[in-house]
């Protein structure tokens, strides 16, 4: 894990060469039925060619199915299966909207993907997400044939921002439970820490980025609201990982963080102190990338340097991911 490092200032005219990629100014708490209509006319764009399988998961009280989607690459390099859990500030975001960046996910890593289709904010604020996605989870641990896994040490848990929350969250509360857990997870740009109000956040990056980029403080205050609207449910580690008492026992951990991202120096700081307590991090910070870069066309450079870094991961930790290990 390298040390944080200085974070030197961006010039005007790159800052408003950014700004063009920001997201649009919308009013989150009454537009995120748009944004999602929005998100899925985006996703039905033609992508390259791939084979999926559309399954649905009992949730653990039966009241409802719980949609996965599984991507098997054209050529499968890997046994692992990487368990994906989207974005989208646990309000916006599903399978659909996802579909592109899934079937990227799939061919760049070789892997098998099966995306969760969790329930979303407003309509199922917390823990109603999060526990879909530990449903998930414990099915493809316990019985690892519904998603070509062979062994469920090869299970990998895989979460872009709220979904990187989710996957943090996942594997904190099944070491709580006793039950062993994904060996291996993979946060992208999560978010760790509940407060983003630049007065204040004890972070530089929300100050630094919280304006004019890809994710605003707003935004995220607003999602926040949405997904936990009880501002005292907000410090549990469950919403925020950094507040956990004990963050031992936890996945093998890459953790990939945007440099002009709000959301940076939480993710960085929540690597710090998986370490700290005794586990395997690496951490890679994507120099000028933004927000959601996982989203973006194969050919961008922050999409290629993070998956460098994640097929590595994968290579580097396959030894210790098998059965028995």
């Amino acid at each position: 894990m390298h040390p944080a490092e200085a974070r030197k200032p961006v010039n005007r005219l790159v800052r408003a060469l950014l700004g063009l990629f920001a997201a649009p100014r919308v009013n989150m708490r009454e537009d995120y039925e748009r944004v999602r209509r929005l998100q899925r006319q985006l996703a039905a764009r033609p992508v390259p060619r791939y084979r999926i399988l559309d399954r649905q998961i009992m949730s653990a009280d039966g009241s409802h199915q719980i949609p996965v989607r599984v991507f098997r690459p054209r050529e499968r390099r890997r046994e692992d299966v990487l368990l994906f859990f989207h974005g989208g500030g646990w309000v916006t975001g599903d399978i659909e909207s996802y579909t592109p960046a899934c079937t990227t996910m799939a061919e760049l890593t070789g892997c098998v993907v099966a995306s969760v289709d969790y329930r979303l904010a407003p309509e199922h604020p917390f823990p109603a997400g999060l526990e879909d996605c530990v449903r998930a989870t414990r099915l493809l641990l316990d019985e690892p044939g519904r998603a070509e896994i062979a062994d469920p040490g090869r299970l990998v848990l895989v979460g872009d921002s709220a979904g990187g929350n989710l996957a943090a969250a996942v594997s904190l509360l099944l070491r709580e439970e006793g039950h062993p857990g994904a060996r291996r997870q993979i946060l992208l740009y999560p978010v760790t820490h509940w407060d983003h109000d630049p007065r204040t956040s004890p972070f530089a990056s929300v100050r630094a980025h919280g304006e004019g980029y890809r994710l605003t403080n707003t935004e995220i205050q607003d999602y926040m609201d949405l997904y936990a609207p009880d501002p005292a449910q907000r410090c549990d580690r469950l919403i925020s990982p950094l507040m956990a008492d004990d963050l031992s026992g936890q996945p093998a951990t890459l953790l990939i963080t945007a440099e002009l991202d709000l959301l940076c120096d939480e993710g960085e700081d929540y690597g710090r102190a998986l370490a700290a307590a005794g586990n395997e991090v690496r951490v890679h910070r994507v120099g000028g990338a933004l927000h959601g870069f996982i989203a973006l066309p194969r050919f961008a450079r922050p999409l290629r340097e993070a998956y460098e870094v994640i097929n590595a991961f994968l290579d580097e930790t396959a030894d210790t991911a098998g059965a028995g290990a």
